[in-house]
């Protein structure tokens, strides 16, 4: 039996629960689906809960653009777009199937493709958030040309929360490549690395490449013909594309190592480093986990060092999961939490102690 996607808005409730928490200045928890509840410091607050508040309320496929409360599931959204040949480009996790599209947008994480297409911050046009004075605001538009001023919408692209009550997105979507295809060469990681950059120069059309167990996996994606051709040039294996899927999940063999996952973001070129652990390669080499008991100090030490940052995916594995921020740059970040949440009600402490 076909069931049919679920809308209502409950956003006269949300903003009547922000309103009372502003009166007591009593913290919030947001939660959505609660399928990232793991990353991050942990928030002591009344839970809010955003997933009555649901339904995509605007989709035309011509001017590829969707809009969506953000209590929808992502799943249904996905479905949505995938029934009209499009998609989410930067292909976001669920991690348990649950997640949501304000939570999506809330954390910024991104799948396989992110190098070449782009991140979730890309894609946000526009959204309405409730602030911490409980004021339902909207910012940006449904065009891309609708940038003027200061961009508060894509601001709220990896601010897990901190800065307000996401309760609806606009995004830019993409029409699903005509072509795709998925390879696996036998590769240590420093000449995979080195192919890599060939094929960047190359102009080939790889929408993934991840590196682990000594083997290279590539995901090519475009227009029938440039697909097939790149894929006798770099010759090797078929991959199943449900490879990507697993790869975005974490469902991959690497990440049931019992050890704390950490995630070290790193510039495009930057060599292989001597890591305490094992690890994977995604994005190219951009983006490397590492299963490791090695203290957080000496990760980030390294990150640092090649010019990226480390964050750990393990809970109350390390005081700060998030790379701290210079006190400048801090203060910054102070300063724009009080103009949108001035008794810091929205997921205290989430992102940095500080905040």
């Amino acid at each position: 039996m076909l069931i049919e996607p679920v809308s209502m808005d409950d956003s006269e409730r949300l903003i009547a629960e922000v309103a009372r928490a502003h009166a007591s200045s009593a913290p919030l928890r947001i939660r959505g689906g609660n399928s990232k509840a793991f990353l991050g410091r942990p928030v002591q607050g009344t839970p809010i809960d955003t997933r009555s508040h649901r339904g995509v309320l605007s989709y035309d496929p011509t001017e590829l653009v969707i809009t969506a409360r953000a209590g929808t599931p992502l799943a249904e959204l996905n479905a949505a777009l995938d029934a009209a040949g499009q998609m989410l480009p930067c292909e976001p996790p669920a991690f348990d199937g649950a997640a949501t599209v304000g939570g999506m947008v809330a954390t910024g994480l991104a799948g396989p493709r992110r190098p070449w297409s782009g991140s979730v911050r890309d894609f946000v046009l526009g959204c309405r958030v409730i602030t911490g004075e409980a004021k339902h605001l909207r910012f940006g538009g449904e065009v891309m040309k609708n940038v003027a001023g200061y961009d508060v919408s894509r601001l709220l692209a990896g601010s897990f929360g901190c800065l307000g009550l996401i309760t609806e997105v606009s995004l830019k979507v993409l029409p699903r490549p005509r072509a795709f295809g998925s390879l696996t060469l036998d590769l240590a990681a420093d000449e995979a690395l080195r192919e890599l950059s060939a094929w960047r120069k190359a102009a080939l059309p790889v929408s993934g490449a991840c590196h682990v167990d000594g083997r290279l996996h590539v995901r090519l994606e475009g227009g029938v013909g440039s697909v097939a051709s790149a894929m006798d040039r770099i010759g090797g294996a078929q991959l199943d594309l449900s490879f990507w899927d697993a790869l975005r999940e974490h469902r991959l063999a690497f990440f049931d190592d019992p050890r704390p996952l950490w995630r070290l973001s790193l510039p495009n070129a930057a060599p292989l480093l001597e890591l305490p652990g094992d690890t994977l390669l995604d994005w190219a080499g951009a983006q490397r986990w590492l299963k490791s008991d090695a203290p957080a100090a000496t990760i980030r030490q390294i990150a640092l060092a090649a010019g990226g940052h480390a964050t750990c995916f393990t809970p109350a594995v390390a005081t700060e999961p998030f790379t701290p921020l210079p006190a400048a740059l801090l203060r910054f970040h102070q300063q724009l939490k009080r103009q949108l949440d001035p008794r810091a009600l929205f997921n205290p402490g989430r992102l940095y102690a500080g905040l």
